[in-house]
This record gives C-alpha cells, sequence and structure tokens, in this order.
C-alpha cells in the first residue's frame, strides 16, 4: 500500500471485531480501508477523531450504529440462466445488497442446466458475469450418474455440493438413493468441501402388513382440505427429517474425512440426532433459516401459499427449540440462511385477496416430495379458481435473501420483550450469519470478519429503526414473501462491498449508488 494512498476510515462507537483468536468483540471502532485493495488495513479499538488521519483520508462518524462484517449467506437460488422469470443474478444479489449482505453462495438449482457438471458451472459462470452486486460463490449438485463430475468441479471452486433425499420439484435435479449417496462419499472424502443435504424422506410403511395397510391411503398423503395450512403441515411431519438425517449418519463412517451439513433443518426432533452423532466424532453440522426463526405456523393462514416452503415452516413450540439450540454451547446448528427460493407469483397460487398476478400455471402435486395428485386419484386440470391456496400445487420456497439481519434482530428483540432468558445478541448474529457462514464455504480466510488483512465488506446497521416490509421495498424479481407487512425493528443503512459502497438506503437509484455491480464469482480453489 501506497503511503500517499487516501484511505477510507469508518468510525463507530460499537462495532463487532474479530480478535486474533477469532472471538468476537463489541466495541468502539475505527476501522481503515484501503480502496485500492478492498482490504482493512488497520483498526483500532477507539474512536479516533479525524485529526488523526491525513486530510486526503475519507472520513464517516456513523455515531452509534453498528458496523458488523457483511453477512455471507451460504445459501440462495439465483436460478440463473434457465429460470430468470424467477429471479436472477442481478436482481437476487441487489436484494442481497440491500440487507448487508456482501456474498451469497448460489446453490446447483434451480438454474438449466443445474450446477451438476463442469460444462453446467461454465455455463452459470458466464451467465452471471457484470450481473453480481455483492460477491458470488457457487455450489455444485449431486445427482444420480455425476459422480464423475465431482471432483473436477472441486477444482473449478466450488464451494461445497448438495443432494436430495427426495424429490426437488424440478425434474433435472432429481433425487439420490443410498447408493448415491455413498458414491459421493467416497469420491469426495478427504478433499476440502462439504457435502450437503435436504434431509426429507418418506419412512418406511412399519405397520405390520394387514387389511388396514391394504386399505389405506399411501403415507402422507393429504388428509384435510388442500387450502388448510396444517394439512400441508402433517403431509410433512418431522419424522421426514429425522428419518432422513439417520440414512445420512448411518453412511458416514464412509467418509470420515469430510464435512457433512444438513441444509435448511426444520424439525427440532432432529436435534438430539445430529448432537449424538456429533458426540462420536461424526464431522456433521445443521443450518436453519431466517423463515424458521421468525414465522409459525399459527399465524399461517389457510390459502396463504407465500408462507409454503420444504421442510415447512412448523409450531410455535418448534421454533423455540431452535431459538434454544442456537444458544446452548456447541450447538449442532452452527449457520443461520435465507434459503431464498424465489418463484413468478403465479406458481404461489395465492386467493383473489393475496393476487398480484391474475394468471396460474398448470402445476403438478409433485413439488419437492410426494406425487399428490396420484394419491387423491385427481387427473390434472386445467387451472381453475379451485387450485387457488392450493399448499400442494404452489411452488414451495421462500423469497427473504437480505432480510436476514432485520428478522433476526426484530425477532430476538421480541423474544426478549416477552421474556425468554436465552436470546441471540447482535454479537451472536455476526457469529451465526457472517462468521460461521464463511467458514462453512471456506471463504473465512477474507470474508465474515472485521480484522485487518480481510475484505472490507461492512454492514452499517441501525438497530433502533422501525419499519414495515411493503412490496415496493423488495429488491428481488418477483415481490412476492410471506414477510410483505411484518414490522421490523432495525435496518441496514449502508452496505459495502471490498472497500467500496455499493448500498445506501435512501440514496439515489433506490439506494444503489455505485450505479453499476461489482461483485465478482468467487472461483478460488477451496483450501479449508
Amino acid at each position: 500500500m501506497s503511503s500517499l494512498e487516501a484511505l477510507t476510515v469508518l468510525v463507530s462507537t460499537r462495532a463487532v471485531l474479530t480478535l486474533p483468536d477469532d472471538s468476537l468483540l463489541l466495541t468502539p471502532a475505527s476501522i481503515s480501508i484501503s480502496p485500492t485493495t478492498g482490504k482493512i488495513v488497520a483498526i483500532v479499538a477507539a474512536v479516533l477523531p479525524r485529526t488523526s488521519f491525513p486530510s486526503h483520508t475519507t472520513y464517516v462518524d456513523y455515531g452509534s450504529k453498528l458496523l458488523i462484517p457483511g453477512l455471507v449467506d451460504a445459501h440462495v437460488h439465483l436460478n440463473e440462466p434457465g429460470r430468470t422469470e424467477w429471479e436472477g443474478f442481478n436482481t437476487g444479489t441487489r436484494a442481497a445488497a440491500s440487507g448487508g449482505v456482501t456474498t451469497v453462495v448460489d446453490m446447483p438449482l434451480n438454474a438449466i442446466p443445474p450446477t451438476t457438471t463442469l460444462a453446467g458451472f461454465k455455463e452459470k459462470l458466464a451467465a452471471s458475469r457484470d450481473q453480481c452486486w455483492v460477491d458470488v460463490g457457487f455450489y455444485g449438485g449431486v445427482i444420480p450418474g455425476n459422480a464423475g463430475e465431482l471432483l473436477s468441479l472441486v477444482e473449478a471452486g466450488v464451494r461445497g455440493f448438495k443432494g436430495f433425499l427426495i424429490e426437488s420439484g424440478v425434474d433435472e435435479f432429481p433425487a439420490i438413493s443410498s447408493a448415491d449417496i455413498e458414491l459421493a462419499m467416497k469420491t469426495l472424502n478427504g478433499t476440502p468441501t462439504t457435502l450437503m443435504f435436504h434431509a426429507e424422506m418418506i419412512p418406511p410403511i412399519t405397520d405390520s402388513v394387514g387389511d388396514a395397510v391394504q386399505v389405506s391411503r399411501p403415507p402422507l398423503a393429504p388428509k384435510g382440505t388442500l387450502k388448510e395450512y396444517q394439512t400441508f403441515l402433517e403431509s410433512r411431519p418431522p419424522s421426514f427429517e429425522t428419518y432422513a438425517i439417520e440414512e445420512i449418519i448411518s453412511l458416514a463412517h464412509l467418509a470420515t474425512n469430510l464435512h457433512l451439513h444438513i441444509v435448511h433443518l426444520s424439525a427440532t426432533q432432529a436435534i438430539p440426532i445430529l448432537k449424538e452423532a456429533r458426540s462420536r466424532g461424526v464431522n456433521i453440522t445443521a443450518e436453519t433459516c431466517f423463515h424458521y426463526l421468525g414465522l409459525a405456523a399459527e399465524g399461517v393462514e389457510d390459502g396463504d401459499c407465500r408462507y409454503k416452503c420444504c421442510p415447512p415452516i412448523r409450531e410455535q413450540l418448534n421454533q423455540d427449540g431452535l431459538w434454544e439450540e442456537l444458544q446452548v454451547e456447541d450447538s449442532c446448528i452452527k449457520t443461520i440462511v435465507s434459503d431464498h427460493s424465489p418463484c413468478t407469483p403465479e406458481l404461489k397460487l395465492l386467493p383473489p385477496h393475496l393476487q398480484t398476478m391474475d394468471s396460474h400455471p398448470n402445476m403438478h402435486h409433485s413439488d419437492s416430495g410426494v406425487d399428490m395428485r396420484a394419491d387423491l386419484e385427481l387427473e390434472p386440470k386445467a387451472p381453475t379458481a379451485s387450485s387457488e391456496g392450493d399448499f400442494f400445487a404452489a411452488w414451495g420456497g421462500i423469497s427473504s435473501v437480505g432480510l436476514g439481519l432485520p428478522i433476526l434482530h426484530s425477532s430476538a428483540k421480541k423474544r426478549a420483550a416477552a421474556g425468554h432468558k436465552s436470546t441471540p445478541t447482535i454479537v451472536d448474529i455476526v457469529r451465526l450469519c457472517s462468521q460461521a457462514t464463511a467458514k462453512q464455504v471456506g471463504l473465512s480466510h477474507r470474508k465474515g470478519a472485521l480484522k485487518v488483512g480481510m475484505d472490507a465488506d461492512i454492514c452499517v446497521f441501525d438497530d433502533t429503526e422501525e419499519w414495515v416490509l411493503h412490496s415496493r421495498g423488495m429488491h428481488w424479481k418477483n415481490r412476492c414473501s410471506p414477510w410483505e407487512g411484518h414490522h421490523f425493528t432495525g435496518r441496514v443503512k449502508e452496505t459495502w462491498l471490498r472497500g467500496h459502497k455499493i448500498f445506501e438506503h435512501g440514496g439515489a437509484n433506490a439506494g444503489f449508488i455505485g450505479m453499476m455491480p461489482m461483485g465478482e464469482a468467487i472461483v478460488e480453489k477451496r483450501i479449508a
């Protein structure tokens, strides 16, 4: 760094810094940034006055607003190429930037082609060029028959791999069998990567075969009206998750030198299973999602398919258990992510009072699970008013990238006000959404920390501002989300990416003051 370089210095009475031992500290701080390298070059745990720096320094005093490392959202579906009417690199990463997220990691589906081959990865990289407002990493996919592609994807820089133990809902990304899992584990064992699983499986019929079984419907077919959320919830019980996780753990001995990870854990019944495996030395962790921590089944109106996701949003008691697990020592839930999985509004089949679009597609009852039409002896029909609000026909996925920080902060604040003894602090949120997510994807050497030598990815957060999310405040492509109308405490005011401010709430161009995206595709080979 040249001694004549004009540095940028950001100061605040409250910043969450990473210490040499990787512990986190909330403290006053003055953070010096090199705009040339995009790195943090110096940190002093005090608010230094402007006069402490050369006159040509860009000096910004944020008062008591929080300075925290940019969030690393390690579970996002950007859907490009192939399904860009659902989302795309430009809109999805703009939404991320608006919420203090400076790195997202794109899932291998629902793009076409999926990231299951080296050729497919190259297509995705080409589609991302000059479109990303934040830095973007990529996962590869595990599907039947692609084991020969996995190591080449590791070499090409993917951050990990994901497979489904139940149908994904898109034909180009089929579910994997136990044999496929075994092959993937053996292939990836010893490589610096993470093998991740959508952990839902249909449990086997355990009743003895008799008249009752022979005349019953197939396991877990809907047993109520398809517009009632309770019907959908009961069709995907916790046993879907626990059975899948037990299957994964039963195979873990095949890959003792490989990190295994459960994505979007919903059911608390799986927690003791994971903890028992970890106590035996199995290298397995889990993540949960903002919607599982901020939404509960009791609050879902019948027919409001904006809330549909798989695994489902469960009851308040289950949510309480997730919050409690996050606060225990050596929790098996190491990270919190968005699982931003958008679609066009018409695929949500919303009833008239929630609709923003008039047309509805002819959706099949097979989204990420059982083919419910066959179970109910229904023939596919042209869409009618009766399909509105059908939780089984609507696409499953929740749009929320960029909302995680206000969701967690607001929810924690409400829980504290309600008398819950253990609620996350801003330091905990940084650990779960920045530090640990960066480590999960092998980027902790440059992302997820306010520390000298790290990328100067910084989120400026006003933890006192109260606001309501309206559709006009959504920056992703399709403004359809269950978070619409929710009241939040805490708002991202600015986002800095590698030493440059890319978003300012209330600024020109809807806050995207740089006008042009400056995010990069992260394709460095993972080493840890």
